[in-house]
């Protein structure tokens, strides 16, 4: 039996530390992000896996800074024998890599060495990619190049969203790592390089990358409609107002209309000229509104061909 120490925030995470706690191993540290204000009150607000980690009465400890003195001390007083990251947030130094007999791995959202960085899961379908997958690395001191231990691919469904393949990752994450640590203790993992001149980057995503532009494909532009669902979304303006749109097919077509410009409207839909192609809108969020199915949206505006949108 191990004892682990694990570090992750978000809900991704908390499938990870939910496998190892159900586990024959011992979780003796949560390590996670402080609590955050949230919303327009501010208050604030636990991650999940600190919610998890209490409810099921594991110690908590949470830092700005995984690398400050007090951080590294909490860290050398569990004794424990290895340490599980799962989209903790923060880089871990030498100092703390060299610390656990087993060293530290991290569970991955993508198949590395594609994909590095934090929107894995995002960036995937972005790039319109038939599979991703779950790695599970060594942890080095850069940022996920650490030689792989094992993997895991998973399909890329033709309508994923952001959160579907989140779901799907984290349930095969979940399966993986209780595995991968059995076969760790065992001796039964080779550590395979990972090869740098296929690497990628998935960079921290903004609210600001939702913005649709229609200067863009309609194929591009349904990616990313699916990829920024649920958050940060993907929006343009109708009328002044914010206008978020939450499902739509690219469709080919030769119209020369300028992009951003409605084509045509029917009861149930209606379709947007883009750089290439169009997209038939079929449901979407006016700023203040729910989230709801075009025919209802154009029951309550008035919406017609010709009309523009964006800014």
């Amino acid at each position: 039996m191990m004892k682990i120490v694990f570090m992750g925030t978000p809900d991704f995470s908390v499938g990870i530390i939910k496998a190892l706690n159900e586990s024959e191993h011992e979780v003796v540290l949560a390590v996670t992000q402080p609590d955050r204000p949230k919303g327009r009150s501010g208050k604030l607000v636990q991650s999940p896996v600190k919610e998890y980690a209490l409810k099921e009465g594991i110690e908590v400890f949470q830092c700005e800074k995984i690398r400050e003195h007090a951080a590294v001390e909490k860290l050398q007083q569990t004794g424990a024998d290895l340490f599980v990251v799962a989209a903790f947030g923060q880089i871990l130094s030498k100092e703390i890599l060299d610390m656990p007999r087993y060293g530290c791995i991290n569970v991955h959202a993508s198949l590395l060495p594609k994909y590095r960085g934090a929107s894995p899961i995002q960036q995937a379908i972005l790039d319109g990619e038939k599979k991703t997958g779950v790695t599970i690395m060594q942890m080095n001191e850069g940022l996920d190049t650490g030689d792989i231990l094992t993997f895991r691919e998973v399909a890329i469904d033709e309508k994923e969203t952001g959160g579907s393949l989140f779901d799907k990752l984290s349930k095969a994450g979940s399966a993986l790592i209780t595995e991968a640590v059995k076969d760790l203790e065992a001796g039964r993992l080779t550590p395979v390089k990972q090869d740098d001149d296929k690497a990628s980057y998935a960079g921290m995503i903004k609210k600001e990358r939702g913005r649709i532009d229609f200067n863009e494909s309609a194929s591009r532009i349904e990616r990313q409609i699916r990829a920024f669902d649920p958050w940060p979304g993907s929006g343009t303006v109708f009328c002044g107002r914010g206008l978020k749109i939450w499902r739509a097919e690219a469709v080919e077509n030769h119209e020369a209309e300028k992009p951003g410009t409605v084509t045509e409207v029917t009861k149930d839909t209606f379709t947007v000229a883009c750089k290439e192609g169009s997209l038939v809108i079929k449901e979407l969020q006016l700023e203040g509104k729910k989230r709801m199915g075009t025919r209802d949206f154009l029951l309550g505006n008035d919406l017609k061909k010709g009309d523009s949108l964006g800014l």
